[in-house]
C-alpha cells in the first residue's frame, strides 16, 4: 500500500490527557481513534494488526476442536434474569429499552448466550463435548476508562465456551485451552506468567489469568522466578517469601497486565438455566461448562506497552501491519516503484511512503509507525538499499538484486 493513500496519517503530539503509552502512541502513528471515553474505532492500520492477532487465535481455537460462529451483542433481559446476573452484574451492564417497554443488555459475556444454545441443541451425552467461539465487541460500564485501549467499555473479544458430561471431562478440556493459549502468547510474541484470580462475577471459584510482566499494567501479580508459580494480588494479603509449589524463595513482585483469562464454571449456568443431557444410563445431568477470553484489541495495546522505544512503536514481526516500510528519496522513485512492484508480487506486506516530503519526517513517520523493517532507496544508495531492523541501531547497505533473498532469508 501506498502511504500517501493511508487514512489517516501520524500525528506530531499525542492528545491531551493521554496518560498510557498505548493510547499516545497508537493516536500519532494512526491505528486507533477515540469517539469519546472507553470507545476507540480501530483505524485501517490497527485493523491490520488486530486481523493478525486474530488469526493467530484462529488457528489455535480451531487446534483444540473450537468452532467459530457468531451471537447477538443485545440480549433480552429474560435471560440475564435466569441466572440473576440482570442484578449481580448491574454495575457493568448496559440496560436500555426500546419503545415497547421491553428490556435488553448490551453484551458484557455470552454465557448465558451459549447456555441457551445448548438448551435447544443437545440431548443427549452423545452430543457433548461442545466447545464454541466467536470474536465479538463486548460492552463493559467500566467506572473508569483509562490506559488506552487496555480498558475500554466497548471493546473487541474472543471468547470460547465448552460443554461436557462431568468436570474430569470439563478440567480435561480446561487445560488444552491453558496451553492453547500459552501457545498463544508465544505466537504473539509475549513472555507470558499464568496466574490464579479469582472469578468476579462470572464463578465463584478460582480462575487463571494469563498476565504480561510490563511498568503500565494495572494488576500486580507475585510470582516465582524459578517455576510457573503465579497470583494475582487480589487473591493475597501478604507477599510469601516460599513458592507453594516448588519451595524455592524466589517470589517477585511485578505490575502486568491481563491478556486473557479463563474459567472452570462447573454446574452453576447448566442449574440456574435448566441445561441438561440424558447420560448413558438414561439420567438427566447438568453441563459442565467452561468459559475462556481473550481481547485482541487489549493484545495490540500491550504488544505496544512492551515494545517501544522513544521514537514510537517497535511491532512484533507477526503482528504488524506491514512487512516492510519502503522510503524512497529524491533520486530513488524509480527504484522504489519497481521494488514496491516486486515485493508485491512476491507476497511481501509492504507499505511505501511515496509522499513527497522530508527525509526527516519520512524517517520520524516510520519509526513512530514501527514496522519491523525499513527499506530506503534514493540517488545516494545507487545500485544498493539501505536496509534496518526497527529495533536496532544500525542501517546496511545491500545488493538491490539480494532484496528478496534477504527478506526471505533464502
Amino acid at each position: 500500500m501506498k502511504y500517501s493513500n493511508v487514512f489517516p496519517k501520524t500525528k506530531k503530539t499525542a492528545p491531551t490527557g493521554a496518560e498510557s503509552v498505548n493510547h499516545q502512541l497508537l493516536v500519532r502513528a494512526g491505528f486507533v481513534d477515540q469517539l469519546m471515553a472507553g470507545s476507540w474505532t480501530l483505524l485501517p492500520l490497527g485493523f491490520r494488526v488486530v486481523t493478525k492477532i486474530n488469526e493467530i487465535i484462529r488457528e489455535e481455537m480451531n487446534a483444540i476442536g473450537g468452532q467459530e460462529m457468531l451471537m447477538p451483542l443485545l440480549h433480552p433481559k429474560e435471560i440475564w434474569n435466569e441466572t440473576g446476573r440482570w442484578d449481580k452484574a448491574a454495575e457493568i451492564l448496559y440496560k436500555l429499552k426500546d419503545s415497547r417497554e421491553h428490556e435488553y443488555a448490551l453484551s458484557f459475556t455470552h454465557e448465558e448466550i451459549v447456555m441457551d444454545l445448548l438448551r435447544k441443541h443437545i440431548q443427549s451425552y452423545q452430543d457433548l463435548p461442545v466447545a464454541v467461539y466467536h470474536f465479538s465487541t463486548k460492552f463493559r460500564n467500566e467506572p473508569r476508562a483509562r490506559s488506552g485501549i487496555l480498558r475500554g467499555r466497548e471493546f473487541m473479544m474472543k471468547d470460547l465456551y465448552s460443554a461436557h458430561v462431568s468436570e474430569e471431562d470439563l478440567m480435561e478440556y480446561y487445560e488444552k485451552v491453558k496451553e492453547a493459549y500459552k501457545k498463544i502468547f508465544k505466537r504473539l510474541g509475549f513472555e507470558i506468567r499464568v496466574t490464579e484470580a479469582s472469578g468476579g462475577v462470572f464463578t465463584d471459584k478460582h480462575t487463571h489469568e494469563f498476565q504480561v510482566l510490563s511498568d503500565g499494567g494495572e494488576d500486580t501479580i507475585f510470582y516465582c522466578g524459578t517455576c510457573d508459580w503465579g497470583v494475582n494480588k487480589e487473591l493475597m494479603d501478604e507477599k510469601i517469601d516460599t513458592c507453594p509449589l516448588c519451595g524455592k524463595k524466589d517470589i517477585r513482585t511485578g505490575k502486568s497486565i491481563e491478556v486473557g483469562n479463563i474459567f472452570p464454571l462447573g454446574k452453576w449456568y447448566a442449574e440456574k438455566m435448566k441445561v441438561s443431557f440424558t447420560d448413558e444410563t438414561g439420567q438427566k445431568k447438568p453441563v459442565w461448562f467452561g468459559s475462556y477470553g481473550i481481547g485482541p484489541t487489549r493484545v495490540m495495546g500491550t504488544a505496544v506497552e512492551v515494545s517501544h522505544d522513544d521514537r514510537g512503536i517497535v511491532w512484533f514481526p507477526q503482528i504488524a501491519p506491514f512487512a516492510v516500510h519502503l522510503v524512497s528519496l529524491p533520486g530513488g522513485e524509480e527504484k522504489a516503484h519497481v521494488l514496491y512492484e516486486t515485493l508485491q508480487k512476491n507476497h511481501v506486506e509492504v507499505l511505501w511512503d511515496d509522499r513527497k516530503v522530508s527525509a526527516g519526517v519520512k524517517f520520524g513517520d516510520a519509526d513512530l509507525i514501527g514496522i519491523p523493517l525499513r527499506l530506503v532507496v534514493s540517488a545516494k544508495t545507487g545500485d544498493q538499499i539501505e536496509l534496518k531492523k526497527r529495533s536496532e541501531k544500525e542501517a546496511k547497505l545491500i545488493p538491490l538484486q539480494a532484496v528478496m533473498s534477504t527478506l526471505t532469508g533464502t
